[in-house]
């Protein structure tokens, strides 16, 4: 089939993708294993996989090579993202964030808790999932507004927009865990690069919300009455909780206004500080030293192996989970069944999650089947557009017309995946061009956005004022962490690495 017809194929699929995804409301993963099926047949992968012969290789039905895309990118995302998933809920529930929270806004002093909660929002974002983590720290959130009589905006603008990007960027979060397997990265590499590039973000965001802050927000009724009632005890002395619209929340942390965090009892301390750093720091430790030594060391070397067995993802994030419930659990007096309770309780929510990411590997394997692939590839290859330009870019307009940074991060990983793996890019390389991907799903979060409707709801902004201020945070992030990657790119490429 000629370049211009598959190309055209590839451009309606992704119209049709977004079609039914923005206009229809169909649910991601139903729209792309639907999308997947058309893009295939209308590109000509046969309905049954055709053997091997003597004149031709064997060619994959389009059911076949959908499980094969699906199997292919879950067997690693699945495992990390579940176990990503447990131990931030350990982290959770119990009373964690709070601890952490309060730590560093005492190392920083009262007059920086911005900038304090702003810290460790990145370093909790690192286990929990965006939503999840910016829901837990609300009632911090909350709790420091009340104490310096803000808006709740003023600290939770750059919390959010810090913990977006550690989303977005940083394993084991499932879509750059999933666009760096469709690309063939290093996750060890994309884990350093996107940490060196996250750290400078944070203070961006902290600096960007301050501007962007200037402006007198209006807090909406709704949540002016629930930030009026936040602290008050009830007839059970329990403090009011912070819930959305649809009655789900959070307790207040501990360490504000006295009032307890989780399942937390009136007598149980939460972890300190440093315990959660540790659980968050080690298996990132473990990741990097790997990477290190497969770098440094030779083939063949007995201590690599055992540093590449060490920092593979998957064990560095169990280690950190198996210290997670002894420290977490186990010490503090929990029972096993209740500790069974919680882990059990974090993966339901990101069921949904993998399975979205497990289409997206079948949409790219569709493409890939059907020579869609190959084709863009060589058209790029032609125009000349640098490779990393095209994935930020891409990765930005997919973001925007439909929402989701997990399906634009992967659908972008599908379209250039060919164009890299025909390449001879070095680790590096490829995992700059997985977090250029990145950085292009976390700007323009807007109306379509399931965060931008945390964020604005709990801070109680309207759609107009959230427009002005985080979808231009977003927007600002994801050119700045594009810009370091960039620059990155440059030194890399000027050394020959």
């Amino acid at each position: 089939m000629e370049t211009p017809i598959l190309l055209g194929i590839a451009a309606g699929g992704i119209v049709l993708l977004l079609v039914l995804i923005i206009k229809f409301k169909v649910q991601a993963f139903v729209a792309l294993l639907l999308v997947s099926i058309l893009v295939g047949l209308a590109a000509g992968i046969p309905l049954a996989t055709i053997p091997e012969t003597e004149d031709a290789p064997a060619r994959l039905g389009i059911i076949a090579t959908m499980i094969a895309g699906m199997g292919g990118t879950l067997g690693t995302v699945a495992i990390l993202v579940a176990l990503g998933a447990m131990l931030g809920r350990l982290i959770e529930v119990s009373g964690g964030a709070s601890s952490l929270a309060t730590r560093f806004t005492t190392l920083l002093g009262p007059k920086r808790v911005a900038a304090a909660l702003t810290g460790a929002a990145l370093v909790l974002a690192i286990p929990v999932f965006f939503d999840v983590g910016f829901i837990i720290l609300i009632p911090i959130i909350y709790g420091f507004s009340k104490a310096a009589g803000l808006n709740p905006v003023k600290f939770g603008l750059p919390v959010a927009g810090i913990m977006l990007a550690v989303h977005v960027a940083i394993p084991p979060h499932p879509g750059i865990v999933g666009g760096a397997t469709l690309l063939g990265a290093d996750l060890g590499w994309v884990t350093i690069l996107g940490m060196v590039t996250v750290i400078p973000l944070g203070v961006l965001t902290h600096f960007v919300a301050k501007r962007l802050n200037r402006r007198e927000f209006t807090m909406l009724p709704a949540t002016a009455l629930q930030f009026a009632n936040f602290g008050h005890a009830d007839e059970t002395g329990t403090g009011t909780g912070t819930g959305s619209g649809s009655g789900s929340g959070t307790r207040a942390p501990a360490s504000v206004g006295g009032l307890r965090t989780g399942t937390l009892t009136a007598t149980e301390a939460p972890p300190s500080a440093g315990t959660i750093l540790a659980l968050i720091l080690i298996p990132l430790v473990m990741i990097m030293g790997g990477t290190v030594a497969a770098t440094l060391l030779p083939v063949g070397d007995p201590m690599r192996a055992v540093f590449e067995f060490i920092g593979a993802p998957i064990f560095a994030l169990l280690v950190a989970l198996i210290l997670a419930f002894f420290l977490l659990t186990v010490r503090r007096g929990w029972s096993l069944a209740h500790t069974g309770e919680v882990m059990e309780a974090a993966l339901p929510p990101v069921a949904i999650v993998i399975l979205v990411t497990g289409a997206g590997g079948v949409f790219a394997k569709v493409l890939t089947e059907s020579g869609v692939g190959a084709a863009l590839a060589s058209t790029l290859a032609a125009t000349g557009l640098p490779i990393l330009v095209l994935g930020f870019v891409l990765s930005l307009v997919l973001r925007a017309s439909q929402g989701s940074a997990t399906v634009a991060i992967l659908t972008t990983g599908g379209l250039i995946a060919p164009a890299i793996l025909a390449s001879d890019y070095s680790a590096i390389q490829v995992a700059l061009i997985a977090l250029a991907v990145a950085f292009g799903a976390l700007g323009l979060s807007h109306v379509n956005d399931s965060g931008f409707w945390v964020v604005t709801r709990y801070l109680g902004l309207s759609v107009a004022d959230g427009l002005r201020s985080w979808t231009v945070l977003t927007t600002i992030l994801g050119l700045a962490g594009f810009a370091i990657v960039g620059l990155m790119w440059l030194i890399v490429t000027a050394i020959g690495l």
